[in-house]
Parts: structure tokens; sequence; C-alpha cells
């Protein structure tokens, strides 16, 4: 037997258990003693579908075990702050799904849905408590559209689904390219059912199979017309207190560099206070972000740059008008470029992070380099998930 702890997925604190084990791991076979904050999980599909893992456990208890994940994190790097109470994204916000399609059986209608847990079949959902109810709508349009992107055998599609402000927009991922791609039938096929399911957009890996309108977002002040496949927060409760927390840590500062920026998830509302430096590597969303400058008039100047911020980070003489600094990497973190921001004279930073691993390394960097680190809010985003976010301000 090896020695050490045992994870048992589907359990709480303080439960006893009866569990088979499976080296460091092991599946609960039966509660023996539950705990008072296990709570009837929302979702039928719960315990199979692995896209939730937490539905079991009161909100209170759950929300404070994510802030003490960010605590023990920081620990790890001798950082400590006020850890601010976790902003929770509600039930039923989710924007953004990826959803799996496989071909049902003989006969049998194409199933859609997330992996199950600790295997690569599916869960062919019906219902989803954490996501936007016209996605769960959806649903059955979305099944309609997935069959054309089954004809060859070997492709295994997923439709990244977004709710946008004209409708759903569906990028289409996991073709088999080796055959020719999508027949033109197929394509055909595809068209009538996004037409049929009134979608705004469909592309097969940012390529265009339909558009009857463009997929637009609202960010702060601005309208962006989403490029195909564009990042977006997942939920817009969560990229709101974000987004807020952000310009609050600004105010008083003239110029503001809006690092990793995207499509101008920060980049607007920061450009209702200061004149903002915004940098990102992907072309089609700085394009976006500039052609939506114009819905938003009144704000700021905005210069945006394409600009790989790994490879060509924004150095410290480039950002010596800079008087503060928001960045929100991809989960690799920012080193080369917080490094940059640690020799800069910007007085204050904002940090966003999908990553408390990685910005815990960052931010000693800019402890190192004579910023204190003032507050951090953990942001719960992927509701009933281990995964946790968070926003925090740096000064000196």
């Amino acid at each position: 037997m090896a020695a050490g702890p045992v994870y048992v997925p589907l359990t709480l604190p303080g439960e006893r258990v009866r569990a088979r084990r499976e080296g460091d791991r092991a599946e609960a076979v039966e509660i023996l003693s539950p705990s008072a904050d296990r709570v009837d999980p929302a979702c039928r599909h719960f315990g199979h579908c692995g896209g939730c893992a937490l539905q079991h456990w009161a909100s209170a208890p759950y929300l404070d075990w994510k802030g003490e994940q960010v605590r023990f994190v920081l620990g790890k790097e001798r950082l400590d702050t006020e850890i601010l109470p976790t902003f929770a994204s509600p039930p039923g916000s989710r924007r953004r799904l990826a959803l799996h399609a496989r071909k049902g059986g003989k006969g049998a209608p194409v199933r859609l849905g997330f992996k199950e847990r600790r295997s690569w079949s599916l869960v062919d959902i019906e219902e989803c408590p954490i996501s936007d109810p016209r996605l769960v709508a959806a649903l059955p349009a979305l099944r309609a559209l997935a069959e054309p992107f089954l004809e060859h055998p070997k492709s295994a599609p997923t439709l990244h689904v977004t709710w946008t402000g004209t409708g759903l927009d569906v990028d289409v991922t996991g073709i088999e390219r080796k055959s020719g791609g999508l027949s033109a039938d197929a394509r055909m096929r595809a068209a009538e059912a996004a037409s049929a399911g009134d979608m705004a957009r469909v592309t097969l890996a940012g390529e265009t199979v339909y558009q009857l309108r463009q997929p637009v977002v609202r960010l702060g002040p601005a309208l962006v017309a989403l490029p195909a496949g564009a990042f977006l927060q997942a939920t817009p409760q969560a990229e709101a207190a974000m987004a807020e927390m952000a310009v609050e840590a600004v105010q008083g500062a003239k110029r503001v560099a809006d690092l990793y920026c995207g499509v101008g998830t920060f980049t607007f509302r920061l450009a209702q206070v200061a004149s903002v430096l915004a940098a990102d590597a992907a072309g089609p969303a700085i394009a976006a972000l500039r052609a939506a400058i114009a819905t938003a008039p009144g704000l700021k100047p905005i210069e945006a740059e394409t600009r790989d911020l790994s490879r060509r980070p924004v150095t410290a003489a480039e950002l010596g008008k800079i008087d503060a600094v928001v960045f929100d990497p991809p989960r690799a973190g920012a080193l080369e470029q917080t490094r940059e921001i640690a020799a800069s004279k910007a007085s204050r930073v904002v940090a966003v992070s999908c990553n408390p691993a990685t910005f815990a390394r960052d931010a000693r960097v800019l402890v190192d380099a004579g910023f204190t680190l003032e507050r951090l809010r953990p942001v719960d985003q992927f509701l009933w998930s281990p995964h946790v976010e968070l926003v925090a301000v740096f000064s000196r």
C-alpha cells in the first residue's frame, strides 16, 4: 500500500468514507459520516459528468476553501496580504462552453456534452446549471449542428460555444484534416443547421462556415465585434468584478499599460480614467479592439499594439511614462514581462491571473523590487470546480 495521503473525489473535509484505493487515489464506495456542509447537487449529471467536482459543498465553506488555496500558494513564495472574500459567479452565468460531439449508436442522435470523470466517454447532457439558460436551450440546435462535422470517422469535434449580444457564436475544432477537411455537402448541412438554430456565426478553426450576424459583446462602454475563436472571460459577472477592481486601483494614473489585453476586456474601462497602451500577441484581437474604439466616444486615447509579450515584453524603458500596469497573462504567467515591470518606474500594478502558482512566482519578483502586495481577491469564475482565479493590487 502506498504511503501518504489519498485523494478521494466527491468527498468533503471531515467525512468518514469507505473507499476503494487505487494508488494515491480512491473512489468513495459509501459515505459513512457525511459532513454538515454536504448539500444536494444542483445537477442530475453530477458525479458522472467530469465538468463539476464540488456541487455537493455548501457555498460558504466552498468559497472559503478557494481563498485558502490562494493563501497556501502565496505562502510557498513567502507572500502575505489581505485576502478579500472570494467573488462568486452565480449559477446560470457561464457564457462559454466547450462541448464535445460524438456519433450515437446506429440510428441514434449525436451525443453532445462533457467528458465523464476519469474517462474519454461523453455524458450526453440535458441540463447544466452553471451555464446561461440560453446555452442550455440551444443544446438541441447544437446537436444538429454537430452532425455534419462527424462525417469522417476520425473526427472528434469540439464546439466552442459563446453566447454573445447577437446570439450564438460557435467555433469548431477537432476535425480530421488528412481527409481534406469538411466536404462541401457537410458544409452546406452545417450552414442549414446553423440557420435553423438562428446562430450568429459558425466557424471551423477560425474559417467561416456560416454567418448571419456579427457576434458582438459589450466590454465596458465599447461594443466589440469578436474575431472567431477569440478569448472571452467565462462569465460577464466575474469580468465586471475584476475590471472594477482594476479601474479602482489605477485611479489617478495618467497613462496605463494593459498587457495581454485580448479584445479589450479591461482596456475600454481603463480608458475611461486614463490613456492606455494595450498590447497582445493575437493580431485579430488587437484589430477588433482598434475597431471598437469608435463605438465608445469620450474615452482617453488608446494605443493598441500586436506584440508577443512572452518573447518581446514591453521593456522598462518603454514603460518609462507609464504610471500603472494591468496584466492578465495565460496560465504560464508572465515572468519576463514581470521583470520589466519590476524594473520600470510604474508605481501601481494590477495582476489578473487564472493560475495562482504562476501568479505567486511573478508576484515575488514585484515584491523583491520594492512593491507591496496590498490586497487580493480570489475569483470563482468556474463554479463548482477546484479552479480559482484572482485579481491583486501592488504599489510602491
